[in-house]
């Protein structure tokens, strides 16, 4: 696991601000359930993966639309534990990715995510700061992804965990 500190942790607060405890707290909270995916070997990792979440209590608020009703700040927090399979061995690892998100959607497609836990993030070859692969990456940190997918990940404080090494 790689840690890396790179800023005060006071940024916490102004990217996310107050976040409910529960997702029973105040009105406007709904299910933003995770579908099973499969991706063939070299797309993430050197073998083919399939993810498919065990433990799925994650809650999305909106908090902001644009004029046509469409969202453009969007709240997400609960448990999330994903099983990655690399499905030619059969060996698993279950990935705790329980960590709370304020996503900018933006009107070119781009996104931009200020992140407090940890959050899976898939990464293609080429495709972001971090070399290609899975990874669970905790801590306070953001992410843009910008309309052509690029991933662009900036830690405050925080770790990145490499699913691929885990589960090859």
């Amino acid at each position: 696991m790689r840690r890396i500190a790179l800023a005060p942790l006071a940024l916490v607060a102004v990217l996310l601000g107050p976040q409910p405890a529960s997702a029973a707290d105040g009105p406007g909270w709904e299910p933003a359930p995770s579908a099973p995916w499969d991706v063939a070997a070299g797309v993430r990792c050197d073998f083919p993966v399939h993810g498919e979440p065990v433990v799925d209590e994650v809650v999305r608020r909106v908090l902001s639309t644009y004029p046509d009703g469409s969202a453009r700040r969007v709240a997400y927090k609960g448990d999330l534990v994903i099983r990655v399979t690399n499905t030619g061995t059969g060996a698993t690892h279950d990935a705790d990715a329980s960590g709370s998100a304020v996503v900018e959607y933006r009107r070119d497609g781009s996104q931009r995510w200020a992140v407090h836990g940890p959050v899976f993030v898939g990464v293609g070859e080429g495709g972001g700061t971090l070399p290609r692969g899975l990874y669970i990456i905790d801590g306070v940190y953001t992410m843009d992804i910008g309309a052509t997918g690029y991933k662009s990940v900036h830690l405050v404080h925080g770790s990145t965990d490499d699913l691929c090494a885990r589960i090859g």
